[in-house]
């Protein structure tokens, strides 16, 4: 792979946990026991000839042909990355355990590595403070799985063999310049373990212009003093789904009276 012309393609990044409190030959062992559950893990969705690998030394980054299924990758592989830890860790003194996120996107090949900002994500879901959260919430994980909101909508929902779409959670990742909703995933269990205190999932959100008539959870009614068109797409203002330019606001004098104008 070696190309300066972007190409979509599957971008997976991976991490080992607590490698930094590793002395020298057991970060050798933990690269070696990585390297051989992924590779295996290749081998059994039939990709190997189709990944671009490259070392972050406690971690990979990985990017697939752009013909290799995506369902595949979220569905048999990473059923075979969590049996090889489970062979690899049962009865092992110093379990390999790994924070593994993967997107899709444009990506290209400057003869030095990988560039893109699929790259940029996926590298940052998989650092992302959820992620690691989930880990340090349960010893018995072994690997938590996240993906980008479209490769969960576009792909992980349709569900698939080994696909638990049903298993994710959404958690909000804020990093850098990434302020996303993100999915997470714990293999064989319906829902990843998070500290009392851990994140909160962000809540779904309502469609349709807001009415006098509907109410939240919590018995209060939503808004309806302002139509705003805010700056961007697919902002969401008082509970209402809003899309284009901002143009101005409607304030009606009943409104104007009671508690002061708009916001302008």
């Amino acid at each position: 792979m070696s190309s300066h012309e972007a190409v979509h393609r599957l971008v997976v990044s991976a991490d080992v946990k607590g490698s930094g409190r590793l002395g020298h030959q057991a970060k050798l062992r933990s690269r070696r026991a990585m390297y051989e559950v992924f590779e295996a893990a290749f081998a059994a969705v039939g990709v190997s000839g189709q990944v671009h690998v490259e070392d972050r030394g406690d971690g990979v980054l990985a990017a697939l042909a752009p013909q290799v299924p995506p369902t595949a990758m979220v569905g048999l592989w990473l059923e075979e990355v969590h049996q090889g830890l489970r062979e690899h860790n049962r009865g092992a003194s110093e379990p390999l355990r790994l924070r593994i996120a993967m997107h899709g996107g444009p990506v290209s090949h400057d003869g030095r590595g990988l560039v893109g900002r699929a790259v940029d994500l996926t590298c940052r879901l998989c650092d992302s403070e959820p992620a690691r959260a989930i880990l340090a919430a349960d010893d018995g994980v072994d690997v938590v799985f996240v993906v980008s909101d479209v490769l969960y909508r576009s792909v992980v929902a349709e569900g698939g063999r080994f696909v638990e779409p049903e298993h994710y959670r959404p958690l909000p990742v804020r990093a850098k310049e990434t302020d996303e909703v993100a999915w997470f995933h714990v293999p064989r269990r319906t829902q990843p373990p998070l500290p009392a205190a851990g994140p909160a999932a962000p809540p779904a959100p309502e469609t349709g212009p807001p009415r006098a008539d509907r109410a939240g959870a919590d018995g209060a009614r939503w808004p309806t003093k302002y139509w705003i068109n805010v700056n961007g797409h697919n902002q969401i203002v008082d509970g209402a789904e809003v899309h284009g330019d901002i143009v101005g606001v409607r304030v009606t004098p009943e409104d104007d009276s009671a508690e002061g104008a708009g916001p302008t």
